[in-house]
């Protein structure tokens, strides 16, 4: 057996028991905490002025990644995460929700997880782990493709992307459904006083509790829809954060950019993001700051909120001795999310929204529909560009924390060194001592792009991806390639001018600067690379079917 950790390794040498007896360690647990469009910026070890004590206190007990990479938006990153691969190769390279005809049928665009792949749960449940999962699953609903299919032992999983987080099940939008599975069986209605971020948290308690008398480890899969939209929380918690907004998303923005210079996470020279089509704080009525303010206070509840019931889970952890053992990593899935309700499908004529309460004093409670919006999403990306849905910094950079089995070498450490998605389950095989297989189920699978972050965890490494390994991106026709501190970045009108860019990131991370024209060659060469990603990860060019798909969401009916 591979010694990755020896202080979990003991001999019995004492007590009259035989010198070569060896106790066989505990392999470790593994607790994956996922935020559903958590902003960059939001939370306090990032340089976020909402109260997060139970991440404070967690981002001193292991590693904080400032250069972590995810996908644009929710399916694509949780594909990527739970296989090592690329969404394309995953089967994710579009959302279900907004496939068309041109690529449906394509192998790298079902919207579902396919079995060219296989998931971190199905490996260690054959290992011998339990795998429970609560929260969001978004990554097929059909027969074969939930989460009872791809290795979940136990699972309480809302299939879509998303909707209300009380008990009413109302969706995103009119053609969406909020289908909630048992254990794969279909639940009709859920308890009176259903909260999704406390319910979720509920259940995998009861999972791990249930079960802990057998002494096997378990992978975790906490994948919480907060704080997606619509934004909703408890009242008490929405109440504390009355007029901690009222100044505007101008001044926050500028705000977390400070916070994140004083931590180091950027450079003192970095100047704040300003977006277009995004109106000044000043230029609002009165009516419009307060609406907006609200919506921010609903945002900073859900975040809290959830903080806590992250604190409830650790908490039961450590009160059965299941804490220290624990591999827990602490991530996002993507940017803020700055895109409005009007834009998802179904929604444009405004019918469906119109039916809800958002009147001041119910905005954030039942029956009602609010999002943060592009001018909170982009102070909460901070202070990165744009936001959830496009492959700029602010959509695809992600807060990113790790804590190992037992005492981390630096606790509170930073590590600017880039780090993937993929990367995620490498490491999880390696730590429980898992290989990935060549074939599964008499399938053959596509191996992981993803390279394990042990060596950087432990301490013997910086970095575990050289200058020379570059990575590509694909969604909504937004692409994107980073190779060391370059990077190239094609967005659509109005977002861009619809051709290739080139960005140094270390100086600009807002991607203000356009370097093309200093060095085309070098942007040429980054181009072919992205190229040859394409065609080794399944991606299809579907050039302007999205150009514009998007293009009225920067501020929209509100």
């Amino acid at each position: 057996m591979k010694k990755l950790f020896p202080f979990i390794l003991a001999a019995l040498a004492a007590c009259g028991q035989k010198q070569n007896e060896e106790i066989l360690p505990q392999r470790p647990n593994i607790l994956f905490i996922v935020a559903d469009d958590l902003g960059f910026s939001d939370i306090g070890p990032f340089g976020g002025n909402i109260n997060t004590p139970v991440l404070d206190q967690f981002s001193k007990e292991g590693m904080l990644f400032s250069n972590f990479y995810v996908l644009p938006t929710c399916s694509p990153t949780r594909s990527a995460l739970l296989t090592g691969n690329d969404n394309h190769v995953a089967g994710v390279g579009i959302m279900s929700e907004v496939s068309y005809p041109a690529v449906a049928n394509l192998p790298g665009y079902s919207g579902h997880l396919n079995n060219q792949v296989v998931t971190i749960p199905e490996l260690l449940r054959e290992s011998g782990y339990h795998t429970y999962m609560a929260g969001k699953w978004h990554l097929g609903d059909d027969e074969g493709q939930i989460p009872s299919d791809r290795g979940f032992e136990e699972s309480f999983a809302l299939l879509q992307g998303g909707g209300s987080h009380y008990a009413d099940q109302k969706p995103l939008s009119p053609p969406q459904v909020m289908d909630y599975r048992v254990n794969g069986k279909k639940i009709a209605t859920l308890p009176a006083d259903f909260y999704s971020t406390k319910n979720y948290t509920d259940t995998l308690i009861h999972y791990i509790d249930k079960n802990k008398g057998d002494q096997k480890p378990f992978f975790i899969y906490a994948s919480y829809t907060a704080p997606h939209d619509p934004l909703q929380a408890p009242k008490e918690y929405i109440d504390k954060y009355k007029g901690k907004f009222d100044s505007g998303w101008d001044s926050l923005r500028v705000l977390r950019l400070n916070n994140l210079k004083a931590l180091g996470i950027i450079s003192a020279d970095v100047n704040s993001f300003a977006p277009s089509g995004i109106p000044q704080w000043s230029t609002l009525s009165p009516e419009q700051k307060a609406e907006f303010a609200k919506d921010m206070e609903v945002y900073a509840a859900m975040v809290e909120y959830l903080d806590m019931s992250i604190g409830r889970l650790l908490d039961y952890l450590k009160q059965q001795g299941l804490y220290d053992n624990t591999m827990i990593v602490f991530m996002s899935d993507n940017g803020a999310n700055g895109v409005m309700a009007t834009t998802y499908p179904g929604n444009a004529d405004g019918k469906y929204l119109g039916a809800f309460n958002n009147e001041l004093d119910n905005r954030g409670l039942p029956n009602s529909f609010v999002e943060m919006g592009p001018g909170w999403a982009q102070a909460s990306s901070s202070p990165f560009r744009l936001f959830k849905s496009f492959a700029s910094e602010g959509g695809i950079r992600a807060p990113l924390m790790i804590k190992l089995p037992n005492a981390a070498p630096s606790p509170g450490q930073w590590n600017k060194s880039f780090v993937h998605v993929t990367d995620l389950m490498p490491t999880v095989l390696q730590l429980a001592e898992v290989s990935y297989p060549a074939q599964f189920k008499e399938k053959a699978v596509r191996q992981p792009i993803g390279k394990s972050l042990l060596p950087v965890l432990t301490g013997t490494a910086q970095e575990v991806h050289a200058d020379g390994a570059g990575m590509g991106w694909e969604l909504f026709e937004r692409k994107a390639y980073i190779k060391g501190k370059w990077k190239v970045l094609r967005l659509p009108a109005p977002f861009s001018t619809g051709e290739w860019q080139l960005f140094d990131l270390e100086k600009d991370p807002g991607e203000a600067n356009d370097l093309s024209q200093q060095f085309p060659a070098l942007r040429d060469s980054l181009v072919n690379e992205w190229l040859k990603y394409a065609k080794a990860n399944d991606v299809f060019d579907h050039r302007g079917h999205y150009d514009s798909l998007l293009s009225r969401s920067l501020m929209g009916d509100h």
